[in-house]
């Protein structure tokens, strides 16, 4: 496979931050529309609604691990060291992503947040020890 097929989970990843900034904004303007706040509130981000609270925390989660996933992906690439399985490694990473977010701003289950946390955190792991395989042996 080439190192360009490494890009698509990193863009994938792109967009899911691009859709929860939408996500924040229009729930802020929700709860103002609703009086549940008011603009002055944001200013501070002190006393935020449940519900755009869930996407703002969300969204600061995506500049946490992740930035090891991009971090990792691009050094893979610039090595040349992407194969099939890092690339399923970066899909799957991408997809918990997708999951772990889609669970924090709808029911903010724990429970279930966790295991979606967890099933990508092994999938970068993973993705990390191959890269540091391919540049011992490289």
């Amino acid at each position: 496979m080439s190192n360009e097929a490494m890009i698509w989970p990193m863009i994938a990843h792109v967009v899911l931050v691009f859709v929860l900034y939408y996500l924040l904004s229009k729930r802020r303007v929700a709860a103002v529309k609703a009086g549940r706040a008011t603009v002055a509130q944001f200013r501070e981000n002190q006393q935020e609604p449940e519900d755009s609270l869930f996407v703002h925390n969300c969204l600061k989660n995506q500049f946490e691990l992740p930035v090891l996933f991009h971090i990792g992906c691009l050094a893979l690439i610039a090595m040349d060291g992407s194969n099939s399985a890092t690339i399923i490694l970066a899909w799957l990473f991408v997809a918990t992503r997708y999951g772990h977010a889609y669970i924090q701003v709808t029911s903010n289950r724990i429970r279930y947040r966790r295991s979606a946390f967890m099933a990508g955190f092994a999938a970068l792991v993973l993705l990390w020890i191959w890269l540091a395989i391919w540049l011992a042996f490289t």
